[in-house]
């Protein structure tokens, strides 16, 4: 009987060390931040103000990947997808820019927000997917800077 009652109290002490340990969905968005990292891209947690109209609400802070923008005076813009494939203004009107386009098609579905300004371009991602996802981002972000 006393062997049972120390079995219980240890496994009672040791119980939160199990609540220490990363779950598989974070230990996965861990290794696609450490990859990311790797391959020389930036990455942070943004809060963000997502319009109403979106499908599906973001999370907020979102993962932020970012690269520091070329160029004296480059093109200011901003796009969220609304569904796949699908991206929009913030007036909802839908994106015709063939230099985009190309590039937005290339993207994964989680990917909420691609935003350009005078010192970065910036993609709210999700973060659910393989690291080759990380390529295209990277890709994306080489190309459009």
């Amino acid at each position: 009987m006393t062997v049972w009652i120390v079995v219980s109290i240890l496994l009672v002490v040791l119980s939160p060390l199990a609540w220490l340990r990363p779950s598989r969905h974070q230990s996965g968005r861990m290794a696609l931040r450490m990859e990311a990292r790797r391959i020389g891209l930036a990455m942070q947690l943004a809060p963000q103000e997502w319009p109403h109209w979106l499908k599906q609400e973001p999370p907020s802070p979102c993962a932020q990947y970012c690269r520091p923008r070329r160029g004296s005076a480059p093109a200011l813009w901003c796009y969220w997808q609304l569904e796949p494939g699908v991206w929009v203004n913030q007036w909802r009107e839908v994106c015709t820019d063939e230099k985009l386009l190309p590039h937005f098609a290339t993207l994964p579905d989680n990917v909420y927000k691609v935003e350009a300004d005078k010192q970065m371009i910036a993609l709210y991602w999700g973060e659910k997917g393989e690291a080759s996802v990380l390529k295209d981002i990277d890709t994306l972000l080489k190309a459009l800077a």
